[in-house]
């Protein structure tokens, strides 16, 4: 028998590649404060809408995009040939590097951020340079060290804001800054948490030609589990972009609840509110437990509970609530999705108990 692993061997930089290998099984039922997901759940309309749509008929047609681009270019109050619908952030990622970055050029990102950056940079062939977050300087986000990194052959520069794992955010003035220093780079802002935040670089696609924001639906619409996300950006990038996008990749459920998510803006307003205010509880709660947390505008709060990581990982587990052990990247700390305040009531209870 021939040994198939003589002649089919995976490329180089497949081969080179650390594995991704998040937790994905074992998480339903559970309090899920792990993934930085919506924690109740999406909008009723939502489930109405999707419920409409579960026709035999529309499953056997492939997807129709113009009614959910028209939805979400009026949310986003952006011209229609200024967005494009994907398949969550992810595959906003892998179109952008397969779009505009070379195999062998360099992509500028940030550590600890978004695991996908470099995951889809590394598949292309496309180096990464990586600018550390300074634990003792707070985890602000290191601008002046950003801009120095930039070189002649920087080809992209990819920030989520706020970022995940940290939580911090980036003022505009920053965005700016960073744009002006990087005419001939493209430069993505990921704005996954913006409901959170409330800063958003949107305003800045006209100034600036070659900026990209990324949105999703997962947050805090509530719709990881159907994958959807959008581009953002001048029409002539978004063009090119779509041509390196497979043509049905936002498969007809998403497409249909990504409409209905943007129509029904006072289910998400109302949510995020929620998080806010049960967010400022944590904060406060973690401050009378003695609790190192790091500044944070997103729906998530990253703590530092030194040695113990992972044994509260394990502890809380057995209690039914999961949250992330991020220690691998930042020694000692775990990250908390922040859900309702009565949710959130329960974390703080268990902790204690826990610590």
């Amino acid at each position: 028998m021939v040994n198939s692993n003589e002649f089919l061997q995976p490329r180089e930089a497949v081969r080179a590649m650390r594995p991704y290998t998040p937790p994905t099984q074992g998480r339903e039922n559970a309090m899920r404060l792990d993934f930085n997901e919506n924690t109740i759940g999406c909008s009723p309309a939502v489930l109405a809408a999707i419920t409409s749509a579960l026709t035999g008929d529309r499953l056997a047609m492939y997807p129709e995009y113009n009614t959910a681009l028209s939805h979400v270019a009026a949310f986003l109050d952006v011209p229609q040939d200024n967005i494009m619908l994907t398949n969550g952030t992810d595959e906003a990622i892998q179109v952008l590097v397969n779009t505009f970055i070379e195999p062998g050029s360099e992509l500028l990102i940030l550590h600890p951020s978004y695991a996908m950056y470099r995951f889809y940079a590394e598949v292309a062939g496309v180096k990464v340079h990586e600018v550390g977050y300074n634990v003792e300087d707070g985890l602000r986000f290191p601008l002046q060290a950003l801009l120095d990194a930039i070189k002649p052959n920087t080809r992209a520069i990819f920030v989520a804001n706020p970022n995940n794992p940290t939580g911090g955010s980036v003022s505009l003035d920053e965005i700016r800054q960073l744009l002006n220093s990087a005419p001939n780079a493209l430069v993505l802002v990921d704005e996954a948490y913006v409901e959170f935040s409330g800063v958003s670089v949107l305003s800045l696609i006209s100034q600036f030609p070659q900026l990209v924001i990324s949105r999703t639906f997962s947050k805090a619409f509530g719709l990881a589990g159907l994958r959807c996300g959008c581009l953002i950006s001048n029409s002539e990038n978004i063009a090119w972009a779509k041509k390196a996008q497979s043509p049905y990749s936002v498969n007809v459920l998403a497409a249909v609840a990504a409409s209905a998510a943007v129509q029904d803006t006072s289910f998400v307003d109302a949510y995020v509110r929620e998080v806010i205010a049960a967010r400022t509880f944590v904060v406060s709660e973690l401050n009378r437990l003695g609790i190192r947390q790091f500044p944070t505008d997103a729906n998530f709060v990253l703590i530092d509970v030194g040695g113990r990581a992972q044994e509260i990982v394990d502890r809380l587990r057995k209690a039914e609530i999961l949250i992330r052990n991020r220690s691998h990247e930042l020694s000692g700390c775990v990250r908390v999705t922040i859900g309702t305040i009565e949710q959130m009531q329960i974390f703080i209870s268990e902790l204690e108990r826990t610590i």
